[in-house]
């Protein structure tokens, strides 16, 4: 804020401020960012041609909205983000529970305060963060948290009962001229929710009979699951009727765009002194997880698949390649399939299963998953028939088994037992990955890309597998 902003209501007004509504405030932004080519949604992928130009419609007709959708598909981050359609600075009456705009005060501590001290009132600056509150629904809510409660301290004090300012004032007139968000709707029990009526369609309040005329400047938004997702409640038909836009949301439509979007969330860019890469084929395998969840019969599909698993699960591989990678002593080293078994403790709890939740129903779940994850890309690019000397290998009664610990040239040496393996593994790494594999790390590349070769004839049915903890033996 700049220092020569004004102090007091004399040099408000001598700078020609003019105080407009909240939703034209937004509205005028957010054209401003479209004629600039800009988004005020910064890291929001996959929504620019489906989700955004809903809310760029809501926002320019100044509607109050709800976002629905499913977990993890960046609803509240979103909602958070409309506070870069705020001015970067708003001015009100200093002292103010409520924001009072020094033009147009509404609370009877800022009418009081301008009347004794008139030109002279002293103005406060807040920025645009201060003018977002959120809530979360939940069945505890009260009418007092959202609207207010009369506060007996100030009451004991020896204000009237009568007099506004024995009142308390909730989040909803607290965030008078901002942006009020109220996160997961339908938990709101149907009580507080016919409160907000008012709210949305007459912008007033009332607390405990108290007949208080604030003819609130807001821009309501809510967040929501689809109904069906829990028997805990629902949006009360008429309050939904009051919302003016109701926002649907997705997940990322295609595998590449989900990819993506792990790699933005996901924390990659760590302190340690270990470099752990993973190989493009890995990326599609973590993502395929996900997409392949989202269709699985014994996943509750009402619920969904967050992208948050896929975010975790991303974080979880790189981490055990810098668990290996330390314990073997390297500074850099690349993912491997076998850290895909060390997954389901960060995917775990990021689906509900509609069958039975036996003790290790889940993991085994999530173990047919992989495997059929992995089926999926290595049919993509790469062929069963093209690895015969494999199969006929084991099936001479030789094995071969992988641990994620081993080191690169023990695994090496019994890819070596197989005629040709190498050979194929080097043709097979330097079209998969070219850049890594003109690198130092083209050794760990040409193991990582012979346990992919692995599993995929594997899931295929070529050949036989036994999972032990940390690694698994084909033959």
């Amino acid at each position: 804020m700049s220092v020569n902003q004004p102090q007091t209501l004399r040099e408000l007004k001598e700078s020609g401020y003019q105080s407009r509504p909240v939703k034209q405030e937004m509205r005028t932004n957010l054209l401003r960012f479209l004629r600039e080519g800009e988004t005020p949604f910064d890291g929001i992928l996959g929504y620019e041609e489906t989700v955004l130009p809903q809310i760029y419609n809501g926002i320019l007709s100044q509607h109050d909205m709800l976002f629905l959708g499913l977990r993890g598909q960046g609803k509240t981050r979103m909602l958070r983000q409309l506070v870069n359609l705020l001015d970067e600075w708003m001015p009100i009456v200093a002292g103010s529970e409520i924001h009072d705009d020094p033009l147009k005060p509404l609370s009877k501590y800022s009418r009081d305060l301008i009347a004794e001290k008139a030109d002279d009132t002293p103005i406060e600056w807040i920025g645009r963060e201060g003018r977002y509150h959120e809530k979360l629904a939940t069945p505890d809510v009260t009418i007092a948290d959202l609207i207010g409660e009369v506060d007996l301290i100030k009451h004991a004090e020896g204000r009237h009962l009568a007099s506004e300012d024995v009142l308390h004032f909730g989040l909803i007139p607290r965030s008078h001229r901002g942006i009020f968000c109220m996160n997961e709707l339908p938990d709101l029990s149907p009580k507080i929710q016919v409160g907000l009526f008012n709210v949305l369609e007459e912008r007033d309040i009332q607390i405990r009979g108290f007949p208080i005329r604030l003819e609130l400047d807001l821009s309501l938004v809510f967040s929501a699951n689809p109904e069906d997702y829990t028997n805990r409640g629902r949006i009360v038909t008429p309050l939904k009727d009051r919302i003016g836009s109701v926002v649907r949301t997705h997940y990322p439509l295609t595998r590449e765009l989900g990819i993506e979007i792990t790699k933005e969330n996901a924390w990659t860019d760590r302190d340690a002194d270990i470099d752990v890469q993973v190989p493009r084929y890995l990326q599609e395998v973590i993502e395929e997880i996900a997409r392949l969840a989202r269709t699985s019969p014994h996943v509750n599909q009402a619920s969904g698949v967050s992208v948050r698993m896929s975010i975790a699960n991303y974080e979880n591989m790189i981490s055990n390649g810098e668990r290996r990678a330390a314990v073997l002593g390297q500074s850099a080293t690349i993912a491997r399939p076998a850290d895909l078994s060390f997954l389901t403790a960060s995917a775990r709890g990021k689906m509900e299963l509609t069958m039975s939740e036996e003790p290790g129903e889940e993991d085994e779940l999530l173990r047919r998953i992989m495997d059929e994850a992995i089926s999926v890309i290595f049919g993509a690019s790469l062929s069963p028939k093209q690895f015969r000397n494999v199969v006929e290998h084991l099936d001479m009664g030789k094995t071969v088994d992988l641990s994620d610990n081993s080191p690169t040239e023990t695994i090496l040496a019994a890819f070596d037992m197989i005629p040709q393996f190498r050979q194929q593994l080097e043709t097979v790494a330097e079209d998969l990955e070219p850049e890594i594999f003109n690198s130092p790390l083209k050794e760990e590349l040409l193991v990582s890309v012979g346990e992919f070769v692995l599993h995929g004839l594997y899931s295929a049915n070529r050949i036989n597998r036994q999972i032990s903890s940390g690694g698994a033996q084909f033959g």
